[in-house]
């Protein structure tokens, strides 16, 4: 398979870099493609809202010409995606929310007849870390992530919170375990 993994976090030997890190060494592991994008990196805008994206179903038809293009255009032609983000304010990481917000041109007709999505069929997956229990901090992130894969149409492949994380030399053996359960959950 061939498989896109995107951090979007600020820090890129971080701990969300340092759990992807392990979910990538699995799945490269288990003989699958993995492309690491770190979006830090990137030049993303933010969605303009002005609906041009709307008017071909068939492609990514945005107006700005940046980075996302080229990102989306990977998205589309993996068979699995993998968002990972540290959890700010109870949310993705700015860098994530651009390109999430960008996908919005990759989608058409949602909830109405002919709902279509360019994404439609991968598999997708999320990984997030965090200092606070899933409760206090993740919850919303993960009832976000699943309207995302809804209104991609894609089925959602795994998810993981990390919570506790500090400095990614503390990460537990356990955090490993499940970061490689995610990888082969992600393929599964």
């Amino acid at each position: 398979m061939q498989i896109i993994t995107l951090l979007g976090s600020a820090r890129k030997k971080g701990n969300t870099a340092s759990v992807l890190s392990w979910v990538e060494e699995e799945l490269k592991s288990l003989g699958h493609d993995v492309e690491h994008i770190y979006l830090n990196n990137k030049s993303i805008g933010g969605c303009l809202g002005c609906f041009k994206c709307q008017e071909n179903p068939d492609e990514i038809a945005c107006v700005q010409k940046d980075d996302a293009i080229d990102i989306m255009e990977q998205m589309i032609a993996s068979d699995a995606i993998l968002f990972a983000s540290p959890i700010y304010f109870w949310g993705f990481s700015a860098q994530s929310k651009a390109l999430i917000d960008r996908g919005f041109s990759m989608v058409t007709n949602y909830q109405k007849p002919g709902h279509t999505s360019l994404l439609k069929g991968k598999r997708i997956g999320l990984l997030v870390t965090g200092e606070d229990s899933y409760e206090e901090n993740a919850e919303g992130m993960f009832t976000t992530f699943d309207r995302l894969v809804g209104y991609y149409l894609a089925p959602k492949a795994g998810d993981l919170y990390v919570a506790g994380t500090s400095a990614p030399d503390a990460l537990s053996e356990a955090v490993r375990e499940k970061a490689l359960a995610l990888a082969r959950s992600l393929v599964g």
